[in-house]
């Protein structure tokens, strides 16, 4: 789950994180109005789940006499790779000294967290990444004993003019791995961290990503779930218990159970086509499921075939069968439909298709070299 930057902020600013004072704004008058009340400067900053809004001129310096009203119309009615701004972050204005990147990631390379420095942060900070790796600096963290603190604290001696900015970074960093720790986030990303003329540093811009899989154990970080972040299938899915992820090929999937599901979308591209989606339909013989699946996978255009792969053990394939029968009764399935078969009460499954004329296979590389056929067929 992505954040948008002031949501971040708020999350910063609770653990004891310096940011900039700021305030939300749906609309041009009312951004207008908080940089009247910051004696007419400010930053007006794009509320967009992408980057790049900088280069695209979704963010804008308000210095007095500047037309604030003007500057937030435009940007309001901007489009910022594909996300529409309906938002704008006002905050205060911040001089800025030297600019830093500090953040935290989940490594899966490394098998593990790491703290990310560099003392050269802003908005060419993947560019340096690509051409001066040397000059970002990586910190593994033991999950056991958390941050190699003595490590870090020689890094920020010597990236940092004094004592007390290194002692401040020391400060941010411990706090930064806290929150990714305890809201279990797979990304906590500062940058620019700045050093301001005052000689303090602040977190002037951060992005924060949450691990969905752990929101059920944080219900208090719903209230920062955005639907900006997730299309109108995904947001289905997730209401009728699916997990789904649109991939962009033409053959849909229907499948119960994450591993099946990977392993089928790999048939697939074996045989030489690509999946149109992953859909987990999950353990249980909830015959709804099947229809809501469907539902889905018939609003995407480029889906010229759809093949449901079903191995069951929990999940029932009468309770299955049954499903498939009421979606053809209740949908306008325009596309070839392969069914893949086999497991509990498997039988008794194709029996109640045969019975309406489906024919459902056993072998899943017959199903998927049907599948493939039929949607050549379709569209060649």
């Amino acid at each position: 789950m992505k954040l948008f930057e002031y949501q971040s902020a708020s999350l910063l600013s609770e653990y004891g994180i310096p940011v900039p004072h700021g305030e939300i704004a749906r609309d041009p008058a009312t951004a207008a109005e908080i940089i009247g009340r910051h004696g007419g400067t400010g930053v007006l900053k794009a509320q967009v789940l992408t980057g790049g809004r900088g280069k695209a001129g979704g963010v804008k310096l308000i210095r007095v006499g500047d037309d604030a009203l003007k500057a937030a119309t435009a940007i309001l009615g901007m489009t910022i790779k594909e996300n529409p701004v309906n938002a704008l972050y006002v905050t205060e204005m911040t001089e800025i000294k030297k600019e830093y990147y500090i953040s935290v990631v989940v490594d899966r390379n490394a098998k593990c967290s790491q703290l990310i420095f560099s003392s050269a942060g802003g908005m060419e900070i993947e560019e340096i990444a690509a051409t001066a790796p040397e000059k970002i600096g990586r910190h593994p963290i033991d999950p056991f004993t958390g941050l190699d603190e003595a490590s870090l604290r020689r890094t920020f001696e010597t990236s940092f003019e004094t004592g007390m900015l290194a002692y401040q970074a020391l400060a941010i960093a411990r706090n930064v791995y806290r929150l990714f720790k305890e809201k279990d986030c797979s990304l906590v990303e500062i940058n620019p961290l700045a050093l301001t003329a005052e000689g303090t540093l602040v977190a002037l811009d951060a992005k924060i990503v949450i691990d969905d899989n752990a929101l059920a154990l944080r219900p208090e970080l719903e209230v920062f779930r955005n639907p900006e972040e997730y299309s109108r299938d995904e947001i289905d899915a997730r209401t009728a218990s699916l997990s789904f992820v649109s991939l962009g090929g033409r053959i849909g999937c229907i499948v119960n159970g994450a591993g099946l599901a990977m392993a089928t979308s790999d048939l697939i591209k074996y045989y030489g086509e690509e999946p149109a989606n992953f859909l987990d339909i999950g353990g249980s013989s909830n015959s709804r499921k099947v229809v809501h699946a469907l539902t889905i996978l018939m609003r995407n255009p480029q889906v010229s075939a759809i093949l449901m792969n079903i191995f069951g053990g929990i999940t029932r394939c009468d309770d299955i069968a049954k499903g498939v029968i009421m979606a053809k009764e209740s949908l306008d399935i325009r596309v070839p439909f392969v069914i893949r078969l086999i497991g509990t009460n498997d039988e008794l499954g194709r029996r109640i298709l045969g019975d309406q004329g489906l024919e459902a296979y056993t072998d899943l590389n017959e199903a998927i070299k049907k599948v493939i056929s039929e949607a050549k067929r379709v569209s060649p």
